[in-house]
């Protein structure tokens, strides 16, 4: 129940950062490719983003009992507070590490990415495992410390890391001396104005099964069901990581690529291999799914049918963010938050209509429709408006394989888990194979370098 509650303030989380950002990144990237000078386009984006970010903080703060009560947490206001704070710096943040993917940064953006990582794990091992013993040996020195406030702990180490990143953009900062134009940002808003739209309809399709859950299923049984889906759609969220990794090396890629015929045939191609990586990963994560779900805790397990339909979903999600560049390149941006909307729409239908008979389980089945008709719809009207040369039947053909695959796994699970293992790992090797054969024009080559190097 508890980390029911983590799982919908944090749906709200990610709904704010969006409204707060209000498509700004992708926005940098096409107005730094074009303009002369990128440092203005910078400084503006990121007083804008900003402004609106302190406003926003301010206006929570400064009502904050009535926010929290509003959100059904009116006895810890300061849960509400304290992730009003983080969601202000993350949307600071996203324009400053958008600064760093333009200027191909990488290993800044890593290290402050992967410090963010550790950190907030360290902190979270020390809160939960560490300091229980030594309030228990050393009482004095642990005076701090309330067993009862383990929720709020868990936002108190986000505001810590969040903090401390924040302050390894202090270089950065100093590009602000370039000033906020007028001029570029009336002509950033005009483009910008769809992918808010486009992105709050977005992330709807994410999060929104996570905030109405309580509504749909009130009390504790509510708490405690979104607990088990949100700690399940953690192992899923292998899949999101894949995504978000492609999102920040490609985006920067395609707005400084033109939009030539080799624009649109490398679009192609690089839709093919990440529908082959995906996938990969897809199997991967289900081959090994007995040994996955030791990041969780067994009282979470009985959610673990929800993890494959959640990552076929995230693989619709990231199929449907490849199609999205068509809309962008034209500056017909608008026809994301059509595409978003309806998607949300039928998340939205499925959760009222199914989650309060079948719970989490119509939760996972709404993402994967609701992304399903996202992508499906962003094709059609591309293909008519600029269509990209993707080879349909090689991917339908490589998702036909990875699912048979699946299906051979779960109809011949065997009782053992190390035949079980060796099976799926048999399987696994199969999908490779497949693949290094119908691509050996680009593995061959590479093969034989690995070769001749050995």
């Amino acid at each position: 129940g508890g980390y029911g509650v983590v799982t919908n303030l944090y749906a709200y989380t990610a709904l704010i950062l969006v409204i707060l950002t209000f498509g700004m990144e992708t926005t940098f990237f096409r107005f730094a490719n074009k303009e002369e000078h990128p440092e203005r386009v910078f400084s503006t984006t990121l007083i804008m983003v900003g402004s609106v970010a302190a406003l926003f903080l301010l206006c929570v703060l400064g009502g904050l009992p009535l926010v929290s009560d509003a959100l059904g947490y009116s006895e810890h206001p300061w849960y509400v507070g304290m992730m009003a704070i983080v969601v202000a710096m993350d949307a600071f943040q996203a324009i400053l590490f958008a600064l760093l993917r333009f200027e191909g940064r990488a290993w800044k953006f890593a290290a402050l990415k992967l410090l963010f990582i550790f950190c907030n794990i360290g902190l979270n091992l020390f809160i939960f495992l560490l300091a229980p013993a030594l309030a228990q040996s050393h009482p004095a020195l642990m005076s701090w410390y309330s067993p009862d406030y383990q929720v709020g702990y868990i936002f108190v180490v986000n505001l810590i890391c969040t903090a401390g990143i924040t302050l390894g953009f202090l270089p950065e900062l100093r590009k602000l001396r370039f000033g906020l134009s007028f001029s570029l940002l009336k002509e950033m808003l005009r483009y910008t104005w769809p992918l808010l739209l486009f992105g709050i309809a977005g992330i709807l399709n994410q999060v929104a099964d996570k905030i109405c859950f309580n509504h749909l299923v009130p009390g504790e049984e509510g708490r405690v069901q979104l607990g088990i889906y949100g700690a399940c759609v953690k192992i899923a969220m292998i899949m999101a990581m894949i995504t978000q990794a492609f999102r920040y090396a490609y985006e920067p890629f395609v707005f400084g690529g033109g939009k030539g015929r080799d624009s649109k045939e490398s679009q192609a191609q690089v839709m093919k291999y990440f529908v082959i990586f995906a996938l990969l990963a897809f199997l991967a994560v289900m081959a090994y799914l007995d040994i996955f779900k030791y990041v969780i805790d067994s009282d979470y397990w009985e959610g673990l049918r929800v993890v494959p339909i959640v990552m076929m979903a995230e693989i619709f999600m990231s199929i449907y963010f490849n199609l999205s560049f068509w809309y962008k390149l034209i500056e017909q941006t608008w026809w994301g938050a059509v595409f978003s909307a309806i998607g949300c729409v039928v998340l939205l239908t499925i959760n009222i209509i199914f989650v309060p008979r079948y719970g989490y389980m119509a939760c996972a089945w709404g993402g994967f429709a609701g992304y399903g008709v996202c992508m499906m719809l962003s094709y059609l009207v591309g293909r008519r408006k600029s269509p990209v040369p993707y080879n349909i039947p090689v991917l339908l053909g490589y998702f036909a394989l990875a699912l048979a695959l699946y299906g051979v796994s779960v109809w011949l699970k065997p009782a053992a888990l190390g035949w079980e293992l060796a099976l799926n790992t048999l399987l696994l090797l199969v999908y490779v194979a497949v693949v290094v054969y119908c691509e050996r024009a680009l593995f061959l080559p590479l093969i034989k370098k690995v070769c001749k190097r050995g």
